[in-house]
């Protein structure tokens, strides 16, 4: 028998080949991973005085503030990428968005930048991880290095269902209703304790440590890098192994105002007032919640 084939099985063949359903590869099957940075600065290695360097453009170290956290930003972005990160979206978040400049920033990354936002920030479910870069512990945290919630002196304390809860808590609760689950932190020892109160999974890259609110033993800043980006690739690496946060509605939110603070606020409806400077505002869930107050 020949083993040759015809011209007609031939065409055959290339047909059925051509026909054929493409195998894609694992770059057009893998999914996306984008990821939501939210920036602060008084958690940045190197930074413990308000006055000194976290004023915009009117501390005497200001630039050297912005420069420290410019290079934790880069370095966490490039262990974002290294990780597997598809897109990254740096929030400048703080002091009103007026610190990052888009001359410095990664050019793999895009900046999110200036007021107003929406109340949730624009973190939307079409995110896949949320990290915290530079960020500080809430107020009254126990060697908390420049420790504050929301305002350095209008807010006193807030509770969510009860619970204490700082700027940490409340991003990772509004990150858990969209299903965008945080993965890592950059901060001092405070900060990283209340992350780690919340989702025991997360990364966390400790770059200084608290002797007081305003003291701290800190890392270099090649050092603070270093360990932001290690942070970075491997909370990218685990992200299938970190859940995002739930919290079981309805949603009671309790913020005690300072003294100072209680003037800015007025009653008004669908706001309850407990006493003279503390405010619940509740909704079915933390959106809800949070938007009440947002808009007080």
């Amino acid at each position: 028998m020949s083993h040759r084939l015809t011209r007609s099985a031939i065409f055959a063949i290339a047909l059925m080949a051509l026909s054929a359903p493409a195998v894609p590869s694992p770059a057009q099957t893998a999914k996306p991973q984008k990821v939501y940075m939210v920036t602060d600065m008084e958690g940045v290695d190197g930074i413990v005085n308000v006055e000194l360097q976290c004023m915009p453009w009117k501390s005497p170290r200001w630039e050297e503030s912005r420069k420290l956290l410019t290079g934790e930003i880069n370095a966490a972005v490039k262990g974002l990428f290294e990780g597997g990160a598809t897109d990254v979206v740096v929030l400048d978040g703080h002091d009103s968005s007026s610190t990052l400049s888009v001359l410095d920033i990664d050019p793999r990354a895009r900046l999110l930048e200036g007021v107003p936002l929406p109340p949730t920030f624009d973190l939307d479910a079409s995110y896949s991880a949320l990290i915290f870069i530079g960020q500080h512990a809430m107020a009254g945290a126990e060697k908390g290095v420049l420790s504050h919630t929301e305002s350095w002196d209008a807010i006193q304390n807030i509770w969510v269902n009860n619970r204490p809860t700082g700027e940490i808590g409340l991003i990772v609760m509004l990150a858990g209703y969209l299903d965008v689950p945080v993965i890592m932190l950059s901060g001092d020892t405070a900060a990283c304790q209340e992350l780690h109160g919340l989702v025991p999974e997360a990364e966390c890259a400790e770059v200084k440590s608290g002797v007081s609110r305003t003291a701290a033993l800190m890392l270099s800043h090649p050092s603070a890098c270093a360990l932001i980006r290690e942070k970075a690739r491997r909370a990218m690496e685990r992200l299938p192994q970190i859940k995002s946060y739930k919290l079981a509605g309805p949603v009671e939110l309790k913020i005690e105002f300072t003294p100072p603070g209680t003037k800015l606020y007025q009653p008004r409806e669908g706001v309850e007032r407990l006493n003279e400077r503390t405010w619940v505002f509740r909704g079915n869930d933390i959106v809800g919640a949070w938007e009440k107050y947002s808009s007080f």
